[in-house]
């Protein structure tokens, strides 16, 4: 064997440790008492998973807010300030910014990560020009893909059709959609669907993102799913409408979700930050409650989503925070509930992204983690540090785990 893990304990089996044999890259045996030779790491009977997932990440506007105000803390000041500052984007300055925050992502233990990237007439292409070299580039730790979609319009904007077109010509490998910033948001939700059959790519869009539920467009993209037969190829993220609506309109939402296979991404840290902003007092949380929708069968995901812009100024890309942050916000205690929300940063997010390759399993990708914990709810509620991460059998991260220092005894 190139590599063996010894003394694993895996996400679905935390009573026993196991022996994992590496070869060429991949997995090659999972059992105890592995008889073979070959490099060896004895992780002590600590957790051993595959690795984080990142489904929703905005690396082209991440680290701008020495450029930008956060003054109201609302949607429409981000977009706005967002959109003024991007305008002097260049590749170079993308590039730079997306690779500090790419670095930050690998050093928590993120293996598979889905970018979602801006085009219109203000950047033009320019914010892909400086994303894509790093796919390739970061190739030996991470594998990245790139959503395109239009932040501030797609029928009313000009030329973003056609960009969006380009972007998806040039290697962008999903396609995407705020369509509470367009004119016609059906309109938009349609033309994204158009170009999802025209290149054969999946879609991921920015949904129902607003205070109440009293109109929600999630249904309209569950019936053109169905239509189209994109059930498990369409993802919507953020959809904060759901945290208001009633028992009975979320219970019938997640039904419809279901059935469309149209899969849910929250993003806890940006939708506690934006939302509740009109209210003097107790302001609502605005976050969905994903394991609500995992009960009636949805798949779902927790993200990042922005890291030091004015949609969240704040983030370390640490996926365990943000399983931790949704399980405090959503008042998750049973155990079962709280390992699903590391199940949302793993093996639902790679499901979500169709991610085939991907889970501890014999022939699989040797794409994991080794988490300082024993099992993964204890990942989520002490936020565990990732000890050591691989990809494709290769280490990419070393983190040494904390030893405290005793005085002498006298």
């Amino acid at each position: 064997m190139d590599l063996i893990i010894r003394n694993a304990r895996l996400p679905n089996q935390p009573g026993r440790t196991v022996d994992i044999g590496i070869q060429a890259g991949r997995i090659a045996v999972i059992e105890t008492g592995l008889a073979a030779e070959g490099e060896e790491l004895d992780v002590g009977g600590r957790l051993v998973s595959p690795g984080f997932v990142e489904t929703h990440i905005h690396l082209d506007k991440s680290c701008i807010l020495d450029r930008c105000q956060s003054t109201r803390g609302d949607l429409p000041e981000a977009i706005g300030e967002v959109a003024r500052a991007k305008a002097a984007f260049t590749p170079e300055d993308v590039y730079a910014r997306a690779k500090r925050t790419l670095e930050k992502c690998l050093m928590q233990g993120t293996t598979h990560m889905r970018t979602h990237l801006e085009v219109d007439p203000g950047i033009g292409l320019r914010g892909l020009e400086g994303v894509l070299p790093l796919i390739e580039e970061y190739r030996w730790a991470i594998d990245i893909e790139i959503c395109v979609f239009p932040q501030e319009g797609l029928l009313n904007n000009p030329g973003t059709d056609e960009l969006m077109v380009a972007a998806l010509k040039k290697g962008a490998r999903v396609v995407g959609a705020a369509p509470y910033t367009d004119s016609s948001p059906h309109g938009q939700i349609d033309r994204v669907f158009e170009m999802a059959r025209e290149f054969d790519v999946d879609i991921d869009m920015h949904l129902d993102f607003g205070p109440t539920a009293d109109s929600l467009d999630l249904d309209y993209v569950c019936e053109l799913a169905e239509r189209y037969r994109w059930g498990g190829r369409t993802a919507i993220g953020h959809v904060t409408k759901l945290a208001a609506a009633s028992p009975t309109r979320f219970d019938a939402a997640a039904r419809r979700m279901r059935d469309a296979g149209v899969a849910l991404t929250c993003l806890p840290s940006t939708d506690l930050f934006l939302m509740g902003r009109d209210c003097d007092c107790n302001q609502p949380r605005g976050v969905t409650h994903t394991h609500k929708l995992l009960h009636h069968g949805v798949n779902c995901s927790l993200s990042t989503n922005n890291v030091l812009n004015p949609f969240t100024p704040f983030g370390d890309c640490s996926l365990a925070r943000m399983a931790n942050l949704n399980a405090n916000i959503c008042h998750i205690g049973a155990t079962d509930d709280i390992r699903e929300c590391f199940n949302m940063i793993t093996e639902r997010s790679a499901r979500l992204i169709n991610a085939r390759d991907y889970g501890l399993a014999a022939g699989k990708s040797a794409d994991f983690v080794v988490l300082d914990c024993l099992t993964s709810e204890a990942a989520v509620a002490e936020l565990a540090p990732v000890l050591f991460a691989y990809k494709r059998g290769r280490r990419t991260l070393t983190r040494p785990a904390a030893t405290l220092h005793r005085p002498p005894l006298n």
